[in-house]
């Protein structure tokens, strides 16, 4: 079984498009087969793609670090759930138990994971695919920040090839089908 790991908010954002597109995204997930490894949380988008899974019938790997625990309302009812001392060794283990990543809309600790899995892109210390579900353009400036450190010479062209943009759900399913199907 393929595994994808979700990045995205411990929060809903201000549109409703943020959660339907998180909600799409679980069912999506459940219908090919592939199990969602997150944060473990039954809060913001990331309780929606969570619950969104397991109605579809998907299998669910969840990862909180204690201090998040009540915080983030860690979801026990997953398939797998596992509770870490670190933020350093939640990301750890998701990337450890994941074949691809998927970044939704999110806040600081989105931006944190996913710089931290296209740094280690970059470093050549994986290959596996990089998909941000650019969501009615909540990912534009991310986008043009990445095309600005390589404009400006902080990086190579070849880090826009590192990370595919996906404007919806349907769009993200044909691009992790590519990806996780090679």
């Amino acid at each position: 079984m393929k595994s994808v790991c979700v990045y995205c908010g411990s929060r809903h954002g201000g549109r409703t498009t943020y959660a339907e597109a998180a909600r799409k995204t679980g069912e999506m997930l459940a219908r090919k087969g592939w199990r969602l490894v997150y944060g473990a949380g039954d809060v913001g988008l990331m309780g929606e793609v969570a619950r969104a899974t397991q109605a579809a019938g998907g299998q669910t790997f969840g990862v909180i670090p204690e201090h998040l625990f009540q915080r983030e309302v860690g979801k026990r009812d997953l398939t797998a759930f596992v509770v870490t001392e670190t933020m350093h060794e939640r990301k750890k283990v998701m990337f450890m138990n994941s074949d691809a990543i998927v970044v939704l809309p999110g806040g600081g600790g989105s931006l944190d994971e996913f710089f931290e899995v296209l740094t280690w892109r970059q470093l050549g210390l994986h290959a596996k695919p990089i998909l941000v579900l650019n969501t009615e353009g909540y990912w534009d400036p991310l986008i043009a920040m990445i095309d600005r450190i390589v404009d400006e010479g902080f990086a190579d062209p070849s880090l826009r090839d590192f990370v595919q943009i996906a404007p919806d759900v349907t769009a993200l399913a044909e691009a992790l089908s590519g990806a996780l199907d090679q």
